[in-house]
């Protein structure tokens, strides 16, 4: 049995922005609680600010980049292929029949850049293909719901 090629889908630009804007959202909130923190315990006010620097540098600056570099995703007739990570590159393959559920969803973030993600659900968890354009998160959730059906309805009742 072959593997299955490299999955080509790209997510759109505008979602290094997002992450940008969800990292830049995270240090803000990690600022706040470290200078709260900082001002209780004077001790370690500099290098928990240091670390919390260091943090906003790598969620701002860095991480969405790695992140947008690695995402790729393929909708096959018969799996769902991702190719995804930060740090540590994961691939992950999902058997269509597996997917019980698909949906979409745009948080205030999101919908400012335009983005929606797609969740499918199996019975071992949840995926997730974020940042996806609000037309193509529709167009992706529609073709799982399609191909899932049809998986369904050649395996016979369950």
């Amino acid at each position: 049995m072959t593997a299955p090629p490299e999955p080509e889908q790209r997510l759109p630009p505008e979602a290094r922005g997002y992450w940008r804007a969800s990292g830049l959202a995270w240090s803000v909130l990690a600022f706040a609680v470290a200078i709260q923190v900082g001002s209780s315990v004077p001790s370690i006010r500099v290098v928990l600010l240091l670390a919390v620097l260091l943090g906003s540098v790598v969620a701002v600056g860095v991480a969405p980049s790695l992140r947008y570099r690695r995402w790729r995703y393929a909708i096959r007739e018969h799996e769902i292929d991702l190719s995804h990570g930060t740090f540590v590159a994961r691939r992950t393959l999902v058997p269509m029949r597996r997917v019980q559920h698909v949906e979409t969803e745009s948080g205030p973030l999101q919908g400012a850049f335009e983005l929606a993600s797609v969740s499918f659900h199996t019975a071992a968890g949840e995926l997730e293909i974020p940042a996806l354009k609000k037309w193509q998160a529709e167009e992706v959730r529609r073709r799982i719901g399609e191909l899932a059906a049809v998986e369904r309805d050649e395996d016979g009742p369950a």
